[in-house]
């Protein structure tokens, strides 16, 4: 097995957390909601075409997305200081408040999973998830 085949199952784990999450929250909230939000409560406001790229959707996508959490109170648009043409989407408190609310209620609904994991496991998993960080977050910020 090569080294690779890891990362490939981590990935593949991941994206079955991420389903399991979605079913056992009953959270219908398009995914595209939660990372637009991650990314202006951790980088700031952004512009439309830029949370699409961030989002993985396309720009009308986001622009319907970014109108649906407006009406929702989860962000406010505003012009660009530096180009009055172009939209830039900030996180609103409640926005804020939200996104708090879903981590926890994600991280409720998957800690059931590892419930019975021994001591040893969860170290295991403790340092896995901090080198996955730590080899993650400098490519995610080249991509911003």
């Amino acid at each position: 097995m090569r080294k690779a085949d890891d990362i490939l199952a981590i990935v593949s784990a991941a994206n079955a957390l991420t389903r399991i999450a979605a079913i056992q929250t009953h959270n219908d909230a398009p995914a595209a909601q939660w990372r637009a939000l991650k990314v202006l409560e951790h980088d700031g406001p952004q512009r439309i075409g830029a949370l699409a790229s961030y989002s993985r959707t396309t720009q009308p996508g986001m622009t319907r997305l970014v109108g649906q959490m407006v009406d929702e109170g989860l962000v406010s648009r505003g012009a660009d200081p530096e180009d009055s043409r172009a939209t830039v989407v900030a996180i609103t408190d409640a926005g804020v408040r939200a996104f708090a609310e879903w981590k926890v209620d994600l991280a409720d609904a998957l800690e059931p999973l590892f419930a019975d994991l021994a001591d040893e496991d969860w170290a295991v998993l403790s340092r896995a998830a901090d080198i996955l960080t730590s080899r993650t977050a400098p490519v995610e910020a080249t991509t911003r």
